[in-house]
């Protein structure tokens, strides 16, 4: 099964039912909040047409092919996880969280060597401020807690957390392991704030699965067209 059919089954079976390194350590990362951002007023979400035009595209991430994840693969209802001390890890898994985004645009990437066999995952979720960090801090308690759950009806485990990188207002990452077809899917992912915008990243590697990083210049181009569009809006 190649890396795409791969990643496509592990969302569509578990939607059937009802996603880079460097930084800070234990999927803590940094962030730039400070004093002052507390005397700023809340950042309220983005809307779908915003998220649409902060999403990356083959343009902004040269080498890559860029596609529209299908909303089927994105379900809007939670479904529970067991042990629940996993849930917030199980709702990410399909870019999903609690409390719900107002707006999500998830899109997959897969590379144009040939020889790299990276599939990854995105998504933006637009938050009230308080929100996003909810669930920033809710996947950061879950991926040092939880070491393997159950979400309709498939295993996850492996699951720990990993050095955030020290981008947005602040980061969190974790590794884990699927299966699906009788085949062992490693993955990472990373999960950035920048105001009340997450972005969201998983990667897998079929070939390598060691490889199986999310791509710096993806989070880094992502970043920069969210903060792009935010300023816009704030102006």
């Amino acid at each position: 099964m190649s890396g795409v059919c791969v990643a496509a089954a592990l969302a569509a079976t578990a939607a059937c039912g009802s996603g880079a390194q460097g930084g800070k350590e234990d999927g803590k990362g940094g962030g730039k909040n400070g004093d002052a951002s507390a005397a700023q007023p809340a950042l309220k979400p983005l809307s779908e047409a915003q998220l649409t035009q902060a999403v990356i595209t083959g343009a902004d991430v040269r080498g890559y092919r860029v596609g529209k994840v299908p909303d089927s693969e994105i379900p809007d209802v939670s479904v529970p996880a067991k042990p629940a001390a996993c849930q917030a890890i199980a709702d990410m898994f399909l870019l999903g969280s609690e409390p719900d985004a107002a707006a999500r645009v998830a899109r997959s990437l897969t590379s144009l060597t040939e020889t790299d066999a990276t599939v990854v995952q995105m998504g933006l979720l637009a938050h009230e401020e308080a929100d996003a960090k909810k669930v920033i801090a809710d996947l950061r308690t879950a991926s040092e807690n939880c070491d393997g759950y159950e979400h309709t009806g498939y295993k996850y485990s492996g699951i720990k957390p990993r050095e955030a990188p020290d981008l947005g207002d602040e980061a969190v990452s974790y590794g884990m392991t699927g299966k699906v077809d009788g085949e062992t899917i490693p993955m990472t992912y990373v999960v950035v704030r920048s105001g009340s915008t997450l972005a969201a990243f998983y990667a897998m590697n079929m070939a390598d699965a060691k490889q199986a990083e999310v791509p710096a210049e993806i989070v880094d181009a992502q970043l920069a067209k969210v903060k792009k569009v935010a300023r816009a809006k704030a102006s």
